[in-house]
């Protein structure tokens, strides 16, 4: 019954905005205007997000940074660390000011994070834009040409990040062709662990027309590529080795300290095992915030004090809100 309410529902709107104001707007103007119960929502929220955009004026705020010899501490209040007063955030800073940090809490989480997946084109695409500057067209083209001239990945057009079953017995002959220069090592080592597969990247009910974007079984010649057909061919071989490695496991530390009365905090991690990750060792996206909470911690225990060789306030700005995706 509530399905057939809901039809009924959009098939009013459709009827109500859709052709009534279309056609009123159409006439009203003299123009082909079109209004609709959906784009015309749409359409709204995209201009007032631009609205909002244009009208923006940022505010400053201020975080309140503590070193000590061997990582960073952060103020944190009681609504966060951002200060939006400069005069109360200098009055902490300086009654912080030639103090120790003294330990009072550590807490530690095992945490685990799997292989994103195996690609479609549009997540290609997104990568690529967003790493290489490459746009939509640009990354298809290159797509088409690792497909149809060099003839070492699969076809290009896919909407699924999953393969099917017949497809697993020919997985360790793609591996053992990719077994060149930066890829032998994992390669090596998956072979070595022996090929497993699970629902994660191996499901038939999830492959419409073509199965997610894999090397072919074709030996591929590195120095024949060209530097964008190498990038997004690195891409594509990178997340489908990915998919046989163990997941990367780590300890998220949380170290809460006490400077003059004042709450401090600094996250970092621990890691046990680069399982995938070792695959993007040297890609590093981090901005300041996210390398403050990836920092290496020493050794600490309750009560440990802590030399503090500098204490600083960090000015920043907020930003508008973001252009929708």
């Amino acid at each position: 019954n509530n399905l057939y309410r809901a039809a009924q529902c959009r098939a009013e709107g459709d009827l109500l905005v859709g052709l009534n104001i279309t056609r009123a707007l159409t006439v009203k103007y003299n123009a082909q205007l079109s209004a609709g119960r959906v784009q015309s929502a749409t359409l709204n929220m995209i201009v007032e997000r631009e609205e909002a955009i244009k009208n923006f004026k940022p505010k400053p705020y201020y975080n309140i940074l503590a070193k000590t010899p061997q990582f960073t501490l952060t103020w944190q209040g009681q609504h966060g660390k951002n200060i939006n007063s400069k005069e109360t955030a200098e009055k902490i800073l300086q009654k912080m000011k030639g103090k120790s940090a003294v330990i009072k809490d550590i807490s530690k989480k095992p945490k685990k994070s799997t292989s994103p997946g195996l690609y479609d084109l549009t997540e290609l695409q997104r990568d690529a834009n967003s790493l290489f500057g490459m746009s939509p067209k640009e990354t298809l083209n290159i797509m088409q040409r690792l497909y149809e001239s060099h003839k070492i990945l699969t076809y290009p057009r896919t909407d699924s990040k999953y393969l099917t079953q017949d497809i697993v017995p020919t997985l360790s002959e793609r591996l053992k062709t990719i077994s060149i220069g930066p890829y032998k090592a994992a390669v090596s080592e998956i072979l070595k662990l022996g090929i497993h597969t699970n629902k994660s990247f191996v499901d038939d009910r999830k492959v419409s027309d073509h199965h997610a974007i894999i090397p072919t079984e074709q030996r591929v010649i590195l120095a024949n590529l060209s530097a964008d057909e190498r990038k997004i061919y690195d891409l594509v071989i990178k997340r489908f080795l990915s998919v046989f490695l163990p997941p990367y496991e780590y300890l998220q530390t949380t170290v809460t300290a006490d400077i003059a009365g004042e709450a401090l905090t600094a996250k970092g991690r621990e890691i046990i095992t680069l399982g995938y990750k070792k695959l993007y060792e040297n890609q590093s996206e981090e901005d300041d915030d996210e390398a403050n909470e990836n920092q290496q911690l020493p050794s600490l225990k309750k009560g440990d004090a802590l030399a503090v060789s500098q204490i600083s306030l960090k000015e920043l700005e907020t930003k508008p809100p973001a252009r929708f995706t």
